[in-house]
C-alpha cells in the first residue's frame, strides 16, 4: 500500500503542466498577499536552495541544450527573488519597530550574522555583491549569450547544408537529419532566449540597489515619524533588516548568474564540468608544477607570510606529480593495447560494400562541398526522392568520395564497388548540346553526352550566353553529372530490390490491404516470386508504386502459372493505362514499328518451355539478320526524333526485349495488350527480313 501511495505522489509530481501553472500564480499571490514570517523563512531558504540546484546542473551538464529549460527558469527564478522582495519589505516597514527579527529568521541571521550585526559592513558587503553581479557576471553572460547567439545564427545555412550533406552521402540516415535540424534550431532558440533573460537578471540586480534605498529611507522616515522610535535605533533596525533582506536576496541571484555564465560558455561535452576541468588542466603537470614553485618562492622573499605560500607551492608540487604519475600509467596501459589493424576497422566495410556510390576526381571537389556552394549533394539528394517518387522504390544512399587516382575532372559511378558508368568533365567549361542538325557551328572540343551518348562540345564560359542562340542546350558539369546518375539509377533500379525491400513494401501494403497478401503470400507465391515479378517492371522502367494492383494481378493469375516472366506479362496488361500514357504524344499516337508475321511466328516457334520457366532457342544467323535490320529502323526513329518502340504480339514481347536488351536497350517493346483502346498507332515501318 505504502508503495503504490508512492508511485502515486510521483505520477501526480509528473503533472508539471498544472504544477507550474500554481507556481506562477502563487508567485505573483506573493506581491499582493501578506506573508507571517514563517512562511517568508520558507520562501527565502526555498530561493537559495533552487540557485544552488541550478548552479548544480549548470556544472553538469553536457551541453547546454541538455538544459534547454534554462531561460525560462531564469526568468521564473528572476520573477519570485523580486516577489520576495515585495513581501519582505512589507514586513519590514510594517513590524520592523518590533525589532530585527520582524521579518523572519533567515532575514535577521542574514543580517546580524554574517555581517557581525554591522550594518555599515552589511551595506559595503551588499554594494561589492551588487556590483560583481550587475557589472561582472551578468554583463559577461548577456555578451556571451548575445554573440553565441548571432554567431548561431549566422552558421545555421552552414550546418543545414552540412546535415544534408551527410544524409546525402549515407552517413545519417533521414531520421537523424530530421533530429540534427531540430537541435539547431533548438541551439539557436536557446541563445536568443539567453541573451533576452540575461536582461532580466540585470535589471534584478539595479532593482536590489532601488529597494535597498526604498527600505533604509522609508523604514527610516516610518520609524521616526510613525513608531515614535529614537533617530540611531530607527537608524540601526531598518537598516539591519534591509542589509540582511538584501544580502539574502543578491546572494542566490549572484549564484544564479554564475549557473548562466557557466551555461552559456559550456561547449558540447562528453563529461560534466568538474572532469572536463580535471582533465584539462591537470593534464599539464609542468604548468601547475612551475607554479607551485613559484609559490614556494613567493614564500622565501622576506615580508611576505612564509606558512601560505608554502602550503600553496608544496600542494602545487604534489599534485603536479601525482598528476605526472597518473598520465605515465595511462600512457602505459595505452599503448599495451593491441593495435587495431586496418583489416578489423573496415571489416565490415569489406564484406557490405556501398550499394551505390560516386567516386569523383579532386578537380569535382568544390562541386561536392557545401563550404565551396558546391550543389551536386543536394542534387543527388533531389535525384533520390525523384526516383523514388517516380519508380515507388526507395534508392539507397549514393556514398560519395574522392578518389586521388582519377584525373581532375574523372568521376565513377559504381554498383555494389564495381564501375559501371564512368565520364570525364571538362573543367571550366560547359557542355553544348546540339538541338538540331540545322544548329549554326560553335566553336569547341568534341565530346559525348555521358548519360545518352549524344554528340556535345565542350565550350568555354565566353561561349556560353552565345551557344543557345545558336540552337545548343549548355549544361553545367554538376547538371551533367547528375543527369548521368540519374539515367544509371533507373537503369539499374531492379537491382535495389531486394527481399528486404519487398517485404518492406508488404509490410505497407499490409496496413491498408490485409486480405490481398495474406490470399498472396506465401499460399500461391513466394516473397522471391514477387522480387522477380517487381524487377522485370523495373528492369524496363515500369513503376511499382500503383502495388495495389500488382499483387491483385499476381493473386489472379498466379494459381494458374508460377512462371515469373508470364506473370510479369500479365501484371504489364494490369498495367497499360500507364505504358500507353507513358509512350503517347500529345496528340495520343505513340508511333511505333510493327512486325513481319513471319518474324513473330519464327521467334513465337522458337520458344521453348521448361519447368524451370522459358526461353528463346533462335537460329544464329536469323538473329543476327533481325538484330541488323532492328538497328536500322531505332536510327530512323532516331532521326525523327521519335522514341523507337516495336509493337509486338503478347506471346513474343517478353523474350523479344530479354534478345535486344543486351544489344539496344533504349528500345521499348510493347504488346497490343497493353495498349488501352484510345492510343492511336501511327505506323513507321514494319520490320521484315525480305
Amino acid at each position: 500500500m505504502k508503495v503504490e501511495n508512492q508511485v502515486g505522489l510521483v505520477a501526480s509530481l509528473r503533472k508539471t503542466d498544472a504544477l507550474m501553472g500554481i507556481g506562477v500564480i502563487m508567485v505573483l499571490a506573493i506581491m499582493i498577499m501578506p506573508l507571517p514570517s514563517f512562511i517568508l523563512d520558507l520562501m527565502l531558504a526555498l530561493n537559495v536552495t533552487t540557485s544552488l540546484v541550478l548552479i548544480l546542473i549548470s556544472m553538469y551538464v553536457l551541453k547546454p541544450l541538455e538544459f534547454s529549460m534554462f531561460p525560462t527558469i531564469l526568468l521564473l527564478t528572476t520573477l519570485y527573488r523580486l516577489s520576495l522582495n515585495v513581501a519582505s519589505t512589507r514586513l519590514i516597514l510594517l513590524h520592523g519597530s518590533e525589532g530585527v527579527a520582524a521579518a523572519g529568521q533567515v532575514i535577521k541571521s542574514f543580517g546580524m550574522f554574517l555581517v557581525g550585526g554591522n550594518y555599515f559592513v552589511g551595506m559595503v558587503i551588499f554594494l561589492i555583491l551588487s556590483v560583481i553581479n550587475f557589472v561582472v557576471i551578468t554583463k559577461g553572460a548577456g555578451r556571451i549569450a548575445e554573440v553565441a547567439a548571432r554567431f548561431t545564427l549566422d552558421s545555421m545555412p552552414g550546418k543545414q547544408m552540412s546535415i544534408d550533406a551527410d544524409m546525402n552521402a549515407g552517413l545519417i540516415s533521414e531520421k537523424e537529419a530530421i533530429q540534427r535540424r531540430k537541435e539547431v534550431t533548438k541551439e539557436a532558440d536557446f541563445y536568443g532566449a539567453m541573451d533576452g533573460a540575461s536582461k532580466f537578471v540585470r535589471g534584478e540586480a539595479v532593482a536590489g540597489l532601488v529597494i535597498l534605498a526604498i527600505n533604509i529611507v522609508g523604514g527610516f522616515l516610518i520609524g521616526i515619524f510613525q513608531n515614535n522610535m529614537n533617530l540611531l535605533d530607527a537608524a540601526k533596525t531598518y537598516t539591519l533588516l534591509t542589509i540582511g533582506d538584501g544580502l539574502v536576496s543578491q546572494i542566490p541571484a549572484l549564484i544564479v548568474s554564475t549557473a548562466a555564465g557557466i551555461v552559456v560558455t559550456r561547449a558540447a561535452s562528453e563529461e560534466n564540468l568538474g572532469e572536463d576541468f580535471s582533465r584539462q588542466i591537470l593534464s599539464y603537470p609542468k604548468a601547475v608544477g612551475i607554479a607551485g614553485a613559484i609559490m614556494f618562492v613567493f614564500g622565501l622573499v622576506p615580508g611576505l607570510p612564509h606558512i601560505p605560500f608554502f602550503i600553496i607551492g608544496i600542494a602545487g608540487g604534489a599534485l603536479a606529480y601525482f598528476s605526472s604519475l597518473k598520465i605515465q600509467e595511462e600512457k602505459e596501459i595505452e599503448d599495451k593495447k593491441p593495435a587495431k589493424t586496418s583489416f578489423e576497422e573496415t571489416f565490415e566495410s569489406i564484406f557490405t560494400p556501398d550499394i551505390l556510390g560516386l567516386e569523383v576526381g579532386y578537380g569535382l571537389i568544390p562541386f561536392i562541398d557545401g563550404t565551396q556552394n558546391g550543389e551536386l549533394l543536394t542534387r543527388i539528394k533531389s535525384i533520390r526522392k525523384q526516383i523514388a517518387v517516380e519508380l515507388g522504390i526507395l534508392i539507397p544512399p549514393i556514398h560519395v568520395r574522392d578518389n586521388l587516382n582519377f584525373k581532375p575532372g574523372e568521376y565513377s559511378i559504381q554498383l555494389k564497388g564495381i564501375e559501371i558508368s564512368k565520364g570525364d568533365m571538362m573543367l571550366g567549361h560547359y557542355l553544348a548540346l546540339s538541338g538540331s542538325e540545322s544548329s549554326k557551328s560553335l566553336e569547341g572540343i568534341p565530346t559525348k553526352d555521358p548519360a545518352f551518348s549524344l554528340p556535345a562540345l565542350w565550350i568555354p564560359e565566353s561561349e556560353k550566353e552565345r551557344a543557345p542562340l545558336l540552337g545548343y542546350t549548355v549544361v553545367d558539369i554538376p547538371s551533367v553529372i547528375a543527369t548521368h546518375l540519374t539515367e544509371i539509377i533507373k537503369n539499374y533500379s531492379s537491382e535495389f530490390l531486394g527481399r528486404q525491400e519487398v517485404q518492406s513494401l508488404l509490410d505497407g501494403v499490409t496496413k491498408t490491404h490485409p486480405k490481398l497478401v495474406e490470399e498472396l503470400i506465401p499460399n500461391n507465391l513466394t516473397l522471391g516470386g514477387v522480387q522477380k515479378v517487381l524487377q522485370n517492371l523495373l528492369k524496363e522502367q515500369i513503376p511499382v508504386k500503383d502495388l495495389i494492383t500488382i499483387l491483385e494481378t499476381l493473386a489472379d493469375y498466379s494459381p494458374l502459372t508460377k512462371d515469373t516472366d508470364v506473370l510479369t506479362e500479365y501484371v504489364r496488361q494490369s498495367l497499360s493505362r500507364y505504358i500507353s500514357h507513358s509512350f503517347k504524344n500529345n496528340d495520343g499516337e505513340i508511333t511505333v514499328a510493327m512486325l513481319d508475321s513471319s518474324i513473330e511466328e519464327v521467334i513465337g516457334n522458337s520458344i521453348q518451355h521448361t519447368p524451370q520457366g522459358s526461353y528463346l532457342a533462335l537460329d544464329p544467323n536469323f538473329t543476327q539478320k533481325f538484330l541488323t535490320k532492328l538497328s536500322t529502323v531505332v536510327h530512323r526513329f532516331a532521326s525523327l526524333n521519335y522514341q523507337p518502340v516495336i509493337l509486338s504480339s503478347p506471346l513474343i514481347r517478353f523474350h523479344l526485349k530479354k534478345m535486344t536488351d543486351k544489344f539496344i536497350p533504349n528500345l521499348a517493346i510493347l504488346s497490343h495488350n497493353e495498349l488501352t483502346s484510345d492510343i492511336k498507332i501511327k505506323t513507321l515501318e514494319v520490320v521484315s527480313l525480305s
